[in-house]
């Protein structure tokens, strides 16, 4: 239970420091180049931007740990992490060409990829954790509901 405990705690510790990362490159487009675009009308307000990701950070890092604590040895564990780490890394790309590039487009193609990425991601955390998959749904979700958002800035501007 501690080995699980540490490894839940590291993945929150790895999802958050990207976060961190993704909304330090996000503040510097969101109260100029942002507020400028033209938005749908299912555009949410920005103040819940901040503690949907906060819990969905958390989600991911409980989802790594338990997933990670199962032993790397596993070929399914790797895969699945593996797949983890790419989408992470996506999410990561996304705040950069979107909010940093102020590409809505380029953004769209990683959001995308994301989406196909993250999937794959729950399917082999299937694999080894139920309870990680299901773990990853509103995250699922909220990326859903993103690329659709992300989709139409686009088609506005």
């Amino acid at each position: 239970m501690k080995r699980k405990l540490t490894y839940i705690i590291i993945g929150i510790a790895l999802c958050s420091i990207i976060g961190f990362l993704s909304s330090v490159v996000t503040q510097s487009s969101v109260n100029g180049w942002y507020m400028a675009l033209n938005k749908p009308s299912f555009n949410p307000p920005n103040w819940i931007f901040a503690p949907v990701w906060t819990v969905l950070y958390i989600l991911m890092g409980i989802s790594f740990g338990l997933v990670w604590s199962k032993g790397f040895h596993h070929k399914w564990v790797k895969t699945g992490l593996y797949h983890f780490g790419f989408q992470l890394l996506l999410n990561g790309l996304w705040s950069i060409v979107f909010f940093g590039l102020q590409q809505p487009f380029l953004g769209l193609l990683v959001i995308l990829t994301l989406l196909v990425i993250l999937i794959l991601t729950i399917k082999w955390f299937k694999v080894v954790s139920k309870v990680a998959a299901i773990l990853l749904i509103p995250y699922l979700l909220w990326v859903c509901f993103a690329t659709v958002l992300n989709y139409k800035i686009w088609e506005l501007n």
